[in-house]
């Protein structure tokens, strides 16, 4: 059992949360009520579960020394040795068959993003993680990788100022990885040694990649609500439009999601500096009740919007 729960720490559940970019292109294309499209993408979902789960058994095996001397990635399973490494190699194989083996069954395009996803993960551990300006490059292609996964399992098409919107924000989130395992380090008395690329890296150039792809990201987001087409999706539930006097009426309704995504980037950024938060986005996203209640309004408008409001 205990080497159950090791493994279970090693694959990083809490990192699932990133998988959900898969459903991008279903919501904002459209398709949300298409049959058997969301249980399409549900499905890849999982297969990313499984296949981002074997990266991180593949990232600790190869990391085990350097994080043993991280003040709190010496903690982990494989590191710390409560993970045998026979059990994690295991895990990491089968983890890969049963992954690509289903994402085969699906559809070959999102094969082929699981293959690229996969190879590029390899690249990152290997080496490219230690190639500033590279490693965030590849962090944020993991975010864009997973969305083009869950549009090709569909076969939907997105808008460019869709895809603009998360490359900027995965961009950001990347950057602010970084600038809060940098200040993560330095006040836990840590140099850089435990990750290197943090030597090619400066607080004050951090800060600029920061401000930089935040401005990007919701500029962008505000261009795709305004430029996003009208929807009539199959299965709408409910249509207001025809309640609403004229002076209300229009297509540019989802512009008005744009002050939660505004709010969401300034209270990031405000736990990134204030609080030293950051090095974990997703812990972040799980843990900061506002930032929580905000997404959480976000998608009901978005959704709302796109399919209850013509």
């Amino acid at each position: 059992m205990a080497v159950l729960i090791a493994l279970f720490k090693t694959v990083r559940p809490r990192q699932w949360l990133k998988n959900f970019a898969l459903y991008g292109a279903l919501i904002f294309t459209g398709l949300l009520y298409q049959k058997g499209a969301f249980g399409l993408v549900t499905q890849a979902f999982f297969v990313f579960v499984l296949l981002s789960s074997v990266t991180y058994i593949f990232n600790d095996l190869l990391d085990a020394k350097a994080d043993r001397l991280h003040p709190f990635k010496k903690n982990r399973p494989i590191a710390s040795g409560a993970l045998p490494i026979s059990i994690a190699f295991f895990a990491l194989i089968t983890g890969v068959i049963i992954g690509l083996s289903w994402a085969y069954s699906l559809n070959f395009y999102f094969f082929i993003s699981c293959l690229v996803y996969l190879f590029i993960q390899i690249l990152y551990t290997g080496f490219l993680k230690k190639v500033a300006i590279m490693d965030v490059i590849v962090i944020a292609l993991g975010y864009l990788i997973r969305v083009y996964a869950g549009a090709f399992v569909i076969s939907a098409h997105m808008d460019v100022w869709f895809l603009l919107t998360v490359i900027s924000a995965s961009l950001f989130l990347a950057v602010g990885k970084r600038r809060g395992e940098m200040t993560l380090l330095m006040s836990a008395g840590k140099g850089s040694d435990t990750r290197e690329t943090l030597k090619r890296y400066t607080e004050k150039l951090l800060d600029i990649y920061t401000a930089m792809f935040a401005t990007a990201t919701w500029i962008t987001y505000s261009l795709f609500t305004f430029n996003h087409p009208k929807i009539v999706p199959d299965g709408r539930a409910l249509s207001l439009i025809s309640e609403l006097p004229k002076t209300l009426i229009s297509e540019k309704w989802m512009m008005i999601t744009i002050p939660f995504v505004v709010y969401g980037i300034m209270r990031y950024l405000q736990l990134i500096y204030e609080k030293n938060e950051g090095e974990s986005p997703e812990r972040v996203l799980l843990s900061d009740k506002p930032l929580i209640l905000t997404v959480g309004l976000w998608v009901v408008m978005v959704i709302g919007v796109l399919y209850y409001i013509a």
